[in-house]
């Protein structure tokens, strides 16, 4: 997160068009809106619209604009959004969801900055700042032939990719501390205290699904309820991440007596031995006490027995769907780009045939 924010300081100032990409509330408005305010536009008008709530008929309205009469019930002129935006910057929401046909036009105005409201032979020019975001991967869109490749390379000059909130949980306390102040200048009067220390770690090892939107839900909710057993009530049960650190700690003691040392030690061969044979996976138990205790790190383990489990799952579920990676990261519940990531990063590659 502080290498975007360092890039959105580096790139206010171009106004080149921005593709901002990310799972359904990780905050891709909180982005443009940054990337408005360090820019020399911030005086001027910002301006945003969902590509995906409108019709397109009135999509194209909001956009360009209409002359009175251009169709039945436009009884008086109106300015759309581009007119509305000039000097200005338009914030493109869902550019995904846009239907072929408008995208056409869009592209003309990219490129040209010139448009005609419906219903008019004047054109007009238009001066704004576009910064388009979308939860889908274009990419796969523009090979199932439902999103024009030639408008994609001209939104994305830019690209501003955000993680989910489950690959950043060193953030969550942060967002709750936040969250946390903002409402309670909303509801003076709530009873609501902030995480204890064994609720944030409950906290930042859920998986949100609904990302920081999710969690500002929940900050909201517990301001009316006051309680966060109640919270945790109304979160699925499967949705916390592997790896979560155990209560049982393991002395040097403990270690040296184990034998595990002894060159003929056969740490697979003794049933007495289970958390050497699970911690063998992810440390070196023939060095020395010394090396060895500086090589246990629990947030180092963690992330390599994280990682361990997402592989098999990933391996696990392409194998289920002829690896057809488009139906495993929904079955997954992640980006097409983010199962992508993991793949590359675990080495997982399909079967040669």
């Amino acid at each position: 997160m502080l290498k975007i924010k360092e890039l959105i300081n580096h790139v206010a100032q171009t106004c080149l068009n921005i593709l901002i990409t990310g799972e359904t509330g990780v905050g891709k408005e909180v982005v443009a809106q940054s990337l408005y305010a360090e820019s020399n536009r911030s005086k001027n008008n910002f301006v945003k619209i969902n590509c995906a709530a409108l019709p397109e008929t009135l999509l194209e309205s909001e956009l360009y604009g209409y002359e009175k009469g251009a169709f039945t019930g436009a009884h008086k002129k109106r300015y759309g959004k581009f007119l509305t935006a000039d000097k200005g910057v338009l914030f493109l929401d869902e550019i995904g969801d846009m239907p072929l046909s408008l995208q056409s036009k869009m592209l003309h105005v990219l490129q040209s900055g010139e448009f005609s409201p419906l219903g008019s032979d004047q054109d007009f020019k238009t001066d704004v700042w576009v910064i388009a975001a979308t939860n889908q991967c274009l990419e796969e869109n523009i090979k199932n032939k439902t999103f024009r490749e030639d408008l994609f390379y001209r939104l994305n000059i830019i690209k501003i990719d955000i993680p989910p909130l489950r690959e950043r949980p060193e953030d969550i306390p942060a967002l709750i501390e936040y969250y946390f102040k903002k409402h309670l200048a909303e509801h003076p009067k709530t009873r609501a205290e902030k995480p204890d220390k064994l609720t944030m770690e409950r906290l930042c090892s859920y998986h949100w699904p609904g990302n920081v939107r999710q969690l500002q839900n929940c900050i909201k909710k517990l301001m009316v309820l006051n309680s966060w057993d109640k919270i945790f009530e109304e979160l699925p049960n499967d949705t916390y991440t592997t790896g979560t650190s155990s209560s049982e700690n393991i002395s040097q003691g403990q270690l040296a007596d184990s034998g595990m040392h002894s060159p003929d030690y056969q740490l697979n061969n003794d049933p007495g031995n289970r958390r050497l044979r699970i911690i063998s996976e992810f440390v070196d138990l023939s060095t020395s006490s010394e090396k060895l205790f500086e090589d246990i790190s629990l947030k180092k383990i963690k992330k390599l027995a994280s990682d361990k489990v997402e592989k098999e799952v990933i391996i696990f579920v392409l194998e289920k769907v002829g690896w057809n990676r488009s139906k495993a990261a929904k079955i997954l519940k992640v980006s097409y780009k983010t199962l992508l990531y993991k793949m590359s990063e675990f080495d997982v590659n399909p079967p040669i045939s």
